[in-house]
């Protein structure tokens, strides 16, 4: 284990420094500096290697989270970065961007703060690329399978990576100009740089991964025509139907959904140009939502030089603390302050959004009332109405599911009830080799299990190509954590 008395003489939890925000909020570089090496391995060392690990639990690809902090202390990174590996294809992507479900399991969180298990895993990472100790790892042989991989966000490259070690041919198809799905175009680069992404996309193609950016299924190239061509075919096209707001003046100018503001933001940043980009310089901006990609619109509002950003949450303030109805090891609903959050802006609760008010066909404020909870629902309150100045609003609501166009009317793959790709215990739809993985057929749900999700599925493919598989499948689809729920 690492250090046994670690435990006991650190007891303070010291995360990644953030660099200061009249600083970062000038560039689109990430936020976070690299912890002080001292500092990391007390931090690893806080680790109490307890006899049942629930992080294990915690965290959807089961990560050998004990081994890797013992070797960190240790200041073994080549057989830490091993050990990660082992479990997860991309740590750079969930050392930044996993919400930790595992620390929340984490045994010494019961009465101490948890070990800072995100911050090991992005640091071991970083030093394996900084020592070029991330190499490619094509398969001995080849099998003659051919596989289409549809989507390349995470789930989609988890599953392309493993079918391509175990020997099969794959070709991932993206309907962007660029690989990457919403790692490319949905997270902004002060979350994470596009280097993490384009470094592991140069290994996945030299050990063999093949990319078809630019390619849409079912326009392109119909669902019907990739079946005959494939072996088989991995649905891991996301959920990307957003949640919409029906509500008066949802027509004016200056209401956008979430996603159409930030992925242009990410062509800018990345080069491009975008014809009537969707901009906050100048502009009073409302957001309604307080999930992550609320929060990810709020640092790009600021690096726009937004005259203001607020964020309308219908419900109310998450505490500070574990909710009774929340216990250790569950993930609980906290009050969280990103890094966005401390970059400014107002963030109000109990605002139920009634109307968007406008002169000329354009925005010019939101109409707000109190939120009251009525035979457990959540309405307006009569008589507390009020405007709040808004050039720009941007609905981030969350998703509704995977786009359905194609999928049904080519595949003729069932749906279920929550507008997912329905599927079987081994990830494949009512369609013979033809699976899906991540939220596609989840529904919206974190990082960590679309990587989870493309492992496994990866496994079930080459079962059922080859009639058994060595491939680890760490989640079966019907796994619902305790934490997560």
């Amino acid at each position: 284990m690492a250090d046994p008395r670690g435990f006991m003489k650190v007891r303070e939890r010291q995360t990644q420094p953030r660099r200061p925000v009249p600083v970062r909020i000038m560039d689109w570089k990430e936020v976070y500096e690299a912890q002080e090496k001292g500092v990391l391995k007390s931090q690893a060392g806080r680790c109490m290697d307890c006899g049942i690990p629930f992080c294990h639990q915690g965290c959807p690809l089961g990560n050998l989270i004990p081994e890797w902090n013992d070797l960190t202390w240790r200041d073994k990174g080549r057989e830490a970065i091993d050990r990660l590996h082992a479990t997860n294809n991309f740590p750079e992507f969930t050392g930044r961007l996993c919400p930790a479900p595992c620390e929340a399991s984490c045994v010494l969180g019961i009465n101490q703060p948890p070990v800072t298990i995100k911050q090991v895993e992005v640091s071991i990472i970083d030093e394996a690329f900084d020592n070029d100790w991330v190499h490619p790892h094509p398969p001995e042989r080849l099998t003659g399978k051919t596989i289409a991989v549809v989507g390349s966000g995470p789930a989609g490259l988890a599953a392309a990576q493993q079918l391509t070690r175990a020997g099969h041919t794959v070709a991932v198809y993206e309907r962007d100009d660029r690989i990457g799905g919403l790692l490319r175009y949905g997270i902004p680069d002060f979350k994470m740089e596009k280097i993490q992404l384009d470094r592991r996309l140069d290994q996945m193609k030299a050990e063999g991964t093949r990319f078809r950016a630019g390619v849409e299924v079912g326009r392109d190239i119909s669902w019907d025509q990739l079946r005959r061509r494939y072996d088989s075919v991995v649905i891991a096209t996301g959920a990307t139907v957003p949640r919409d707001l029906p509500i008066p003046g949802r027509e004016l100018d200056g209401v956008h959904f979430a996603m159409e503001y930030l992925v242009e933001a990410n062509r800018v940043v990345a080069g491009e140009e975008v014809e009537d980009q969707i901009h906050a310089e100048g502009k009073h901006v409302v957001i309604l939502g307080g999930g992550d990609t609320g929060a990810d619109c709020i640092g790009t509002a600021h690096r726009h030089k937004a005259a203001s950003v607020t964020t309308l949450a219908i419900g109310q303030q998450p505490p500070l603390e574990r909710a009774s109805n929340q216990p250790w090891p569950t993930f609980p609903t906290l009050f969280e302050v990103a890094s966005a959050h401390e970059e400014g802006g107002e963030r109000t609760y109990l605002a139920s959004t009634v109307e968007f008010v406008g002169e000329d066909g354009k925005l010019t404020a939101v109409r707000v009332a109190e939120t009251e909870f009525v035979n457990g629902k959540r309405l307006p309150k009569a008589g507390t109405e009020r405007d709040i100045p808004a050039d720009l609003v941007l609905l981030s609501l969350g998703f509704t599911g995977p786009e359905p166009a194609g999928i049904a009317e080519q595949l003729d793959a069932a749906f279920d009830g929550r507008g997912n790709v329905e599927r079987d215990g081994y990830y494949m739809t009512n369609t013979p080799g033809i699976f899906v993985a991540g939220d596609a057929g989840r529904g919206q749900s974190l990082i960590v299990w679309a990587i989870a999700e493309g492992r496994a599925c990866a496994a079930a493919v080459d079962q059922w190509l080859m009639g058994h598989t060595k491939l680890p499948a760490p989640v079966a689809p019907t796994d619902r954590a305790l934490n997560v729920l």
